[in-house]
């Protein structure tokens, strides 16, 4: 992933499995398998078929389990687990998920991956109507809303709830002889089912959790479905047909893990694409091309395939340190950068380097690896970039609430370039983004069935709560450049 994005929060992961023995394990490895998608929190929530129990903690997930009787303790035939990087709320453990729920009608198990758009409007309303909330996270607000539906069975309510939530939303929710999976009407996260060996399901946020447990693929979860799985079965209901696909362009640039498939379309080969047509669109006259570590080595591969030029390992990252040390502070990631990366002088040295990277949000980052190459006695420094530029804010899952945040909001690549020190930068167009994922069947969508609105601005949905912010900030950008 790139280190560019670290600053930023990322999305979460979920995972569930229905009616097979030592549900908590399997439910820990398929976590897992997607811990990239979060390193805040985790936890599990198990059903033994009566009664559901819950386990969750600050950490990664190994952290959080770290005592074995922990994890054993949630012996049962079902689960739902959940893997957090905060999008809302903070990092207070009643944030954790999955949430917990003891009715006297039967406990309810939830989690979520992706950010409510209205929340801010559901939670006062329903706190205006007695509502008592136990964590400020926007996932909480979906069960307060099927309570509030008494005079309908848990179906029809949890079908009448989703179609009052807004924005991108990945619902798992567990009873103790039922699991729901429930899409957003445009699909924004991605969401998976599979099936093991045992004829027992499995819903998890991609792919790679499934072939961790050598599950079959078996679709994915499509925008506005609700998928029930209970003893009879599976069953895929809808809660509204007023759908058009539009996932998030971010899960094949450097989100989700490269050997996971998403709708059709395989990471690490899109991304090798966006490589390819980098090189096609920006030429470079370089000597040797090399990747950003981790995520955007597959671009960088494919750019020096495109481009005839020799494919090296300019960069070679620490695996020693964690994942979560980069902090929000210049300081702290200027020198995260030196700690995590370094430069292979014996490769680049009096050598002109294209160096690929999969995204530049701040520009420190890419300023210090500019830095970092020529110290090692680079030559020149050729910046391609396999994203367009980041303009605008996310309000769908990752936490880009404001185009402060975002260098290209303010600058022009001819100024970016400058600013982090590169002889040349480029950048993907957004044509070519769309053409290199190419989602199967979603042609004749709107981009593709891709949400490319962090590029030119144009959000697939209303952006409800953060409209009146998100607007304030475009004015406030037009007056500083005047």
């Amino acid at each position: 992933m790139s280190h560019e994005i670290k600053g930023l929060n990322e999305e979460c992961g979920v995972f569930g499995v229905f009616n097979t023995k030592r549900a908590h394990e399997l439910t820990y490895f398929g976590l897992h398998s997607l811990q990239h998608r979060g390193q805040e929190g985790a936890g599990i929530v198990s059903s033994d078929g009566k009664q559901l129990k819950q386990f969750r903690n600050k950490g990664l997930l190994s952290e959080v389990f770290a005592n074995e009787a922990d994890l054993a303790a949630l012996d049962g035939i079902s689960a739902i687990g959940h893997v957090r990087y905060a999008t809302s709320g903070n990092d207070s453990i009643n944030n954790l998920q999955p949430f917990l729920f003891n009715f006297y009608d039967g406990d309810v198990a939830l989690a979520h991956n992706g950010n409510l758009t209205n929340a801010k409007t559901l939670r006062k309303q329903l706190e205006a109507q007695g509502a008592v909330f136990q964590s400020n996270s926007d996932t909480e607000i979906l069960i307060h809303l099927i309570r509030q539906k008494r005079d309908k069975d848990f179906v029809s309510a949890l079908k009448a709830s989703l179609n009052e939530v807004k924005g991108g939303f990945a619902f798992l929710l567990l009873q103790k002889d039922r699991l729901f999976a429930a899409l957003d009407p445009n699909g924004f996260r991605p969401l998976c089912i599979g099936q093991l060996k045992n004829g027992a399901y499995v819903v998890a946020s991609e792919t790679c959790a499934l072939d961790m447990l050598g599950a079959k693929f078996v679709r994915d979860v499509l925008p506005g479905e609700l998928i029930i799985i209970d003893k009879n079965g599976l069953q895929i209901d809808h809660y509204t047909t007023d759908t058009e696909l539009a996932i998030c362009s971010m899960e094949y640039i450097y989100f989700a893990r490269p050997d996971s498939i998403i709708h059709g379309v395989n990471v690490h080969t899109a991304r090798k694409q966006m490589g390819r047509l980098l090189a096609k669109e920006s030429p470079v006259d370089a000597d040797i091309v090399i990747g950003v570590p981790n995520s955007s080595l597959s671009a960088a591969s494919g750019f020096a395939e495109a481009a005839n030029l020799p494919y090296e390992m300019g960069l070679i990252k620490s695996q020693y340190v964690a994942r979560t040390f980069i902090q929000p502070t210049q300081e702290l990631r200027e020198r995260g950068v030196k700690l995590k990366l370094s430069a292979v002088r014996g490769v680049v040295e009096g050598k002109k380097v294209a160096i690929i990277d999969d995204s530049i949000v701040r520009g420190t980052t890419s300023k210090q690896i500019v830095k970092l190459l020529k110290e090692a006695g680079a030559k020149e420094v050729h910046m391609r970039i396999a994203s367009p530029p980041l303009r605008f804010p996310c309000f769908y899952g990752i936490d880009i609430s404001t185009r402060a945040e975002l260098i290209a909001a303010d600058h022009s690549v001819a100024e970016i370039k400058e600013l982090i020190g590169a002889d040349s930068l480029e950048f993907l167009s957004t044509e070519s983004l769309i053409k290199a994922i190419a989602i199967p069947g979603a042609k004749a969508s709107k981009n593709g069935g891709l949400t490319v609105a962090y590029f030119d601005g144009d959000y697939p949905t209303p952006l409800y709560d953060y409209e009146a912010g998100y607007l304030a900030s475009l004015k406030q950008q037009t007056e500083r450049k005047l």
